[in-house]
Formats: C-alpha cells, sequence, structure tokens
C-alpha cells in the first residue's frame, strides 16, 4: 500500500492489537472502515484456533486427535492434509507424523520436563539431547474434516502460519487494510517491515516491501541450553542448521511457515537447492554470518 493509500485508509480509522498467544507476540494493524471491529474479529479468530490447535491443551481438538486417533475438525483436516503433501515435496524433512519426538522437545524447551532419558541421543547443535522416542513414522488419513492417525501429530511446523492465514482474512473489505504477524510470519504487510536480526536486539537484517506472505525462523527463536525447536526426522538431527532463514511465498504463510522451519534444518547447499527449485516462494538464508537469497529475492527488498 502507497503513503497516499495509507494515509487514506488512516483518515477512515485505525486499529491495533498487540498480545500473546501460541507462546509468542501477536500483532494486529488495521486501517479504513470499521478497522476496529476488524481487528477484535481477528484477535477472537486467532485466541479461538489457538485453543483448537495447541496440542498441550488437553481440552483441545489437537490433544484430542493424538489421544484418540481420530478428530472432526476441519481446520486440524487442511493443515493435516496440507501437511501430508509436504512429507513427499520435502522428502520426509517436514513430517507431521513425529508428534512424540516434537512434544518430548517442546516439553524441555519450555522447562516442563528436565528428566535424563538415557542413552537414547540426537545431535543437537553441536551437543546431544536425550530423547526416549525415535523418529518413527506412520499413517494418515484425511476425508472430508475427518482425520484418522496412528500416531501422534506435529502441527507445529504449520499451525501458526494457518492461524496468520485465517486471521488476516478477517482484515480485509471494502476500503480497509491490515496485517497479522506472530512470532515472525506474517500476513502480505501494508509497509515496510524488517527481518528480525538473529545478532542484535531491535536490529534489521534487510527491509522488505512486499505483497508476500512471511515467515522468519532459526534456533535463536526457541532454544535452551544449546538445543532449539527445528528437528529433521530424515538425518534424525535437532538443531537449526543456520542463524536465520525467512522465506517469502505467494501462497499463503502456512507455506511460507512450512519452507522456512524446511530450510532450517537442511545443510546449507540442500536448503538453498530447495528454495531455488520451490515455484512461488523467494528464501534468505543466513549462515556463518554470510547472506544466501534466491534470485529473486532482492525484489522485495527496500532499495535492492
Amino acid at each position: 500500500m502507497g503513503s497516499t493509500q495509507q494515509t487514506l485508509y488512516g483518515r477512515l480509522g485505525t486499529a491495533n492489537r498487540r498480545f500473546r498467544a501460541c507462546d509468542t507476540d501477536f500483532v494486529i494493524t488495521v486501517a479504513g472502515i470499521r478497522a476496529e471491529q476488524a481487528a477484535s474479529a481477528a484477535k477472537q479468530r486467532i485466541e479461538t484456533l489457538e485453543a483448537q490447535l495447541d496440542r498441550f491443551n488437553e481440552a483441545s481438538a489437537a490433544a484430542e486427535l493424538n489421544d484418540t486417533g481420530q478428530i472432526h475438525n476441519e481446520h486440524i483436516a487442511e493443515i493435516v492434509q496440507r501437511g501430508r503433501e509436504y512429507i513427499d515435496r520435502t522428502d520426509g524433512v517436514l513430517d507431521i507424523r513425529h508428534g512424540k519426538c516434537k512434544d518430548e522437545l517442546n516439553r524441555y524447551l519450555r522447562g516442563d520436563d528436565d528428566t535424563d532419558r538415557g542413552d537414547d541421543t540426537l545431535s543437537a547443535s553441536g551437543t546431544t539431547w536425550a530423547v526416549s522416542t525415535t523418529f518413527a513414522g506412520g499413517t494418515i488419513s484425511v476425508d472430508g474434516e475427518r482425520v484418522e492417525t496412528d500416531t501422534p501429530l506435529d502441527l507445529n511446523g504449520l499451525a501458526k502460519g494457518y492461524i496468520v492465514d485465517q486471521a488476516g482474512k478477517c482484515l480485509d473489505g471494502v476500503w480497509r487494510r491490515g496485517f497479522v504477524s506472530g512470532g515472525g510470519d506474517m500476513s502480505p504487510p501494508t509497509g515496510p517491515v524488517g527481518i528480525e536480526s538473529p545478532y542484535e536486539d531491535d536490529k534489521h537484517l534487510k527491509t522488505l516491501a512486499t505483497d508476500w506472505y512471511i515467515a522468519t525462523t532459526g534456533g535463536y527463536r526457541r532454544e535452551r541450553d544449546g538445543v532449539d525447536h527445528i528437528y529433521n526426522p530424515r538425518a534424525e538431527r535437532i538443531g537449526s542448521r543456520h542463524e536465520s532463514v525467512t522465506v517469502l511465498a505467494v501462497r499463503d504463510c502456512m507455506e511460507a511457515d512450512a519452507l522456512a522451519t524446511t530450510l532450517a534444518a537442511l545443510p546449507l547447499a540442500a536448503a538453498k537447492q530447495l528454495a531455488a527449485d520451490w515455484d512461488g516462494i523467494e528464501a534468505l538464508i543466513v549462515h556463518g554470518g554470510v547472506f544466501h537469497t534466491t534470485e529473486g529475492f532482492d525484489e522485495h527488498v527496500v532499495g535492492g
């Protein structure tokens, strides 16, 4: 949105919301007609979806799915269907069938579990971190809004992007524009936005001007004692390979979120190749302090 348009929309009304959800900070910014109502609707959508998709909320649909192996829920069905697509397209690097391992990893990162798990260890950022469950697959079926699985699922690599997408739909309207940002995931911004630096607070790696969806991830976002939230079941390895990964996606924020997680788990050469081969995305991978970008990434950079 250009500065003239921003001014016009702003004269019709503005609204902002800042709050915690999904263990991260969310920001909603809206300008235009009925901005306050739209911002409130987007916030409510985020909170409603969080209640359904939070694996650690025993009353959630996600918990019910992993406890019983089945659920009838339109949101989980959509996320799981996309997850099945990414198992194939990422050659198993992003695989939603590894819920047991991810649950243990999340509990450790939250500080809820300090148990010594014995001799079964996986590489984690140059150290080792013991897990009692191994990376193992399973079967999943989706029929309309019904999902069945014989193994616990990890929807975390897709859920936040999905939530951003759904909340963003509350903001569009006649003479109204806005965007949603949550923990590195963002719907198309209405003005320039900075990519958070993994090295210094309040610093930006680059400033983007884009109408694509954005996701940024890296080990620095959720880390404890050399262990972070990124894992690669194919390599049986825990830990981000890079300081930071930013993905811009045409399709939606769920795609940007999925690809950022996948690239973070891959060695540099493989990550660069996958990013170059994947239609509809551009990527910035920061590795060893060096910026590696896909061919069209700088077209989305201010002054690029």
